[in-house]
């Protein structure tokens, strides 16, 4: 079976529908023009895979997602969703970044409402909409809090609330977890699985942390200095209890000694 069945098969078994977007980038170089940080990129995200995207600090992985979202332009090659190329921003392709960028006068329910007024939506779809996420990230009771009045990991959920309230296809993830503490962050990651079943959208995920990528990715793409160095299907199924799995175990070790020397 070709990896690319492999991914369709474990979406299909996840229960994530082909209603995500196909991204990929093709012979691409991503940087700035004379200072190009990734050459000979050739990776694809298949619709409502979850590939989680990790390498060494500087190695150019938030500048992989922001080719990809469409903020920066690739400097050869190219970026595609759907195989058509990617020019720009596009709605159906939503950002979460390690700093929230709540706006700090706006309730919760405002903040997530926010996107959706942008589009034109009606108020009452906004409405319905931003209180049926917040619900689903287990934020009931706090949709006229204002961001100040909320814990990291709250306001992180309110992030996660608004860019799934406007229905992507594709959710882009920059180190969402990153600033949180351990407990509060491993409360994140199953949030997210929970959160993201049965929406079918595709999730391109960076982190430098080899087990949260192991734990939420289908598949893992190894960045190292200049370029992609690997792509790693991930054992199921997912669950805590599978970081001691044999073949779990062979994994995090192949990824971490593609990652470079480590301090004793």
């Amino acid at each position: 079976m070709s990896t690319e069945t492999d991914v369709a098969t474990t979406a299909s078994q996840n229960g994530r529908e082909a209603f995500g977007a196909r991204l990929g980038l093709s012979g691409a170089q991503v940087g700035r023009p004379g200072a190009v940080v990734l050459r000979d990129l050739d990776v694809e995200a298949a619709p409502g895979e979850i590939l989680t995207v990790v390498g060494p600090s500087g190695c150019g992985k938030s500048t992989l997602l922001r080719t990809l979202a469409g903020l920066l332009p690739t400097l050869a090659g190219r970026a595609a969703q759907d195989g058509q190329p990617i020019e720009g921003p596009g709605a159906d392709r939503a950002l979460v970044f390690q700093e929230d960028a709540l706006l700090p006068w706006r309730t919760a329910r405002a903040n997530v409402e926010l996107p959706l007024a942008i589009r034109g939506l009606g108020r009452a779809e906004r409405r319905a909409r931003a209180r049926e996420w917040l619900e689903r990230v287990g934020l009931t009771g706090l949709e006229r809090q204002l961001p100040h009045r909320m814990s990291g990991g709250q306001r992180q959920r309110v992030q996660l609330a608004r860019a799934l309230a406007g229905q992507p296809r594709a959710v882009l993830m920059d180190e969402p977890f990153g600033a949180l503490d351990a407990q509060t962050r491993s409360g994140m990651q199953q949030l997210l699985v929970e959160v993201l079943y049965g929406t079918g959208a595709t999730v391109v995920f960076v982190t430098h942390d080899v087990d949260e990528a192991l734990f939420l990715g289908d598949r893992v793409a190894l960045l190292g200095e200049g370029g992609l160095t690997g792509v790693r299907p991930v054992p199921r199924p997912r669950d805590r209890g599978a970081r001691d799995d044999p073949a779990t175990v062979a994994l995090r070790r192949d990824i971490l000694d593609s990652l470079g020397p480590r301090t004793p």
